[in-house]
């Protein structure tokens, strides 16, 4: 039941950041910052996307946030130290064709990935969920792509989204990879 002091967001937006640094938690400060979310109390929850909220962009999203403000997101977060490793995050949202039901986010963190890959892996992991528990049959043991195309044919899938980020390591440096929704609430 939602109240007036509900905290149940009304947007979201996608953002994402890496950072380089010598110190691994600056390296992590850096990521923020690139994501615009570095002033931000940030609180990580988990994977519904509530019914309703809106998707808008970063630009956007960033300007209804307060230095300080307690914020809750979903977080993907990745880092190394090693010169030439592939470094990755991201975070997929799957969206219901009823926007009164709730949709799913899932976060997925990889090494060697290409962003398409981790991209692509994080929204099979929101789409799947989403798809289980609306009662899409369909048969786990296929790829991707023709789960996706099973969901969108349901009628009870509407689309799928990602925002990935990847990063090779540097010399003598950490390197940090961040993705993730971040919720606003009005």
């Amino acid at each position: 039941m939602a109240g007036q002091n509900s905290f149940v967001p009304s947007k979201a937006f996608f953002t994402r950041g890496v950072g380089h640094h010598k110190n691994k938690l600056q390296s992590f400060e850096l990521a923020l910052r690139e994501a615009g979310i570095e002033k931000q109390n940030l609180v990580y929850v988990s994977s519904i996307y509530p019914p309703n909220c809106e998707m808008v962009t970063v630009e956007e999203g960033v300007k209804n946030l307060q230095p300080g403000q307690i914020t809750f997101c979903v977080m993907a977060r990745n880092q190394t130290n090693e010169k030439g490793r592939i470094v990755g995050s991201a975070v997929g949202m799957a969206f219901p064709a009823n926007k009164e039901h709730y949709g799913y986010i899932s976060e997925h963190t990889a090494f060697g990935q290409d962003q398409h890959e981790i991209g692509d892996y994080a929204e099979d992991l929101a789409s799947t969920m989403l798809a289980s528990t609306l009662g899409v049959d369909f048969d786990p043991e296929i790829g991707y792509d023709e789960r996706r195309e099973v969901y969108l044919m349901s009628g009870k899938i509407i689309s799928s989204a990602s925002c990935p980020c990847v990063a090779t390591g540097q010399a003598n440096m950490w390197t940090t990879t961040v993705s993730a929704v971040v919720f606003i609430i009005e």
